[in-house]
């Protein structure tokens, strides 16, 4: 799936989502601008944005646009359920 087709997906239903994981290099949209479009339309929705190297977006750069997270590929899939638990925890409080 493309930036483009996620955001499609996301619009038709955008209170089905609790959380949206997105890599930084995807064709046709990249993950900041995913996340751009999404709090457009769900302010404050949790987003954990994925990278393994990008010049085009710093972590400060992210969290400013309102995404959770920022970080590095690769990940390990414990610590990826750490973080997903911290920021759906996070957005409860």
């Amino acid at each position: 799936m493309d930036g483009q087709q996620a955001f499609d997906e996301f619009k038709t239903a955008p209170d089905q989502y609790d959380l949206i994981i997105t890599d930084m290099t995807m064709p046709k949209m990249t993950g900041n601008e995913l996340a751009v479009n999404v709090l457009k339309i769900r302010p404050g929705l949790p987003i954990v944005l994925c990278t393994g190297y990008s010049d085009r977006i710093t972590e400060d750069t992210a969290l400013g646009i309102g995404i959770r997270r920022f970080v590095q590929k690769p990940l390990i899939s414990r610590d990826l359920t750490v973080l997903i638990r911290n920021v759906l925890d996070d957005a409860n409080a």
